[in-house]
């Protein structure tokens, strides 16, 4: 992805996660993991005999959730610069210097963080046009950039930030959490900043597994306070083997008739879905364990494009970014040509790209093979 400046004023905002501040903690998520996901307000109650375990401190509270048994996720999210030397040398001044050069960031998804980073450019190189390229940027993984200073050197405010944690349906990451190398370079120059992401999104509480559990009727882990049920068990203390039920009540499981039982997801039990439970982060939820957050379209190999985020097979995208599975851009600044015209007024920008007029071409349309000079 590319960020253009021109005129030393940031044309372009990368996608920010618009959609992160908006998302409540979900009272149906099966793990701690899953609610620390949910959002950074979000905490997870540890009592076997909670009837909500995901929710804010005080909606936990309010259920009768003791605060000794309320989990509050509060990782230490941080910047650390690695490497940040200065310009020593004045023949240095002919090639472009990029302050700090390596920074490890650890995120929580949600929280974003930022730092300055400083450009000089080349003493032979006009400041006015100024493209900087990220690569090795992971789905749901979002940079923006904001101009502190103009002038020469450039000073520059880069924000990180995650809206989730990585889904192993997500082909490109193989659900890795840490860390990712991703590269900020400026367009035609070979110096880059290096960013060492590490995302943070484990609970404590997952250590301590307890396996065939007396409070999970031995039938199951008791794992942050909720049941992980052993096959073919059910139920909130795994009280219910689903092999000593008829099938009598199927039709109530199913979202109309004729449709599979539980959407193929699940197993109906007393007339309830009991959905099939995923790896986490991917969630299978629902009356008729109808929804999931990883059957969505698919573009360059990363659900939702990377820019957005599946909620029950569809794509939430990212601001700055629309279409079914997220790949289009709405942003402009790609297409501003030298007379600082939308695709040199010869065209339409769509999705960041100048579609020309007949006749003209080139990435902003500036160029015209048969047009007469006058």
């Amino acid at each position: 992805m590319a960020v253009k400046l021109s005129h030393l004023f940031l044309l372009l905002v990368m996608p920010s996660l618009s959609l992160t501040s908006g998302q409540k903690c979900s009272t149906s998520d099966s793990s701690c993991n899953q609610c620390i996901q949910s959002g950074p307000e979000c905490a997870w109650c540890t009592a076997p005999n909670s009837n909500i375990h995901c929710h804010t401190v005080k909606g936990l509270q309010r259920a009768g959730c003791h605060k000794g048994h309320i989990y509050i996720y509060k990782p230490q999210s941080s910047v650390q610069v690695i490497r940040n030397d200065s310009r020593t040398d004045i023949a240095d001044a002919k090639t472009i210097f990029l302050q700090p050069q390596e920074l490890a960031i650890h995120l929580r998804p949600g929280v974003s963080q930022s730092f300055p980073l400083s450009i000089s450019m080349p003493s032979d190189h006009p400041t006015t046009d100024l493209t900087l390229d990220t690569s090795n940027v992971p789905a749901g993984l979002n940079i923006t950039f904001s101009s502190i200073t103009t002038g020469n050197p450039l000073l520059m405010q880069v924000t990180v930030e995650a809206a989730q944690c990585p889904s192993k349906s997500d082909i490109s990451n193989q659900n890795s959490t840490a860390p990712w190398s991703v590269q900020i370079t400026p367009r035609g120059f070979a110096k880059s900043v290096t960013l060492e992401v590490t995302l943070q999104c484990q609970c404590s509480c997952t250590e301590n597994r307890e396996e065939n559990s007396p409070t999970c009727s031995s039938h199951g882990a008791l794992v942050c306070g909720r049941c992980v049920c052993h096959q073919p068990y059910v139920g909130n203390l795994c009280q219910t083997d689903i092999t000593s039920f008829e099938s009598e009540n199927e039709d109530s499981c199913r979202s109309r008739p004729g449709a599979p039982v539980c959407s193929g997801r699940g197993v109906c039990v007393s007339g309830m879905c009991h959905c099939n439970q995923r790896e986490n982060p991917e969630k299978i939820r629902g009356q008729f364990c109808e929804c999931t957050n990883f059957d969505c379209p698919y573009h360059e190999n990363r659900i939702c494009g990377g820019n957005g985020i599946c909620e029950c097979g569809m794509c939430r995208c990212y601001a700055n970014w629309t279409g079914r599975d997220c790949s289009c851009s709405t942003e402009t600044a790609s297409c501003v040509a030298k007379n600082q015209q939308l695709c040199n007024g010869r065209g339409n920008c769509v999705c960041g790209k100048c579609q020309c007029l007949p006749q003209y071409q080139g990435p902003t349309c500036e160029d015209c093979p048969v047009c007469v000079a006058h």
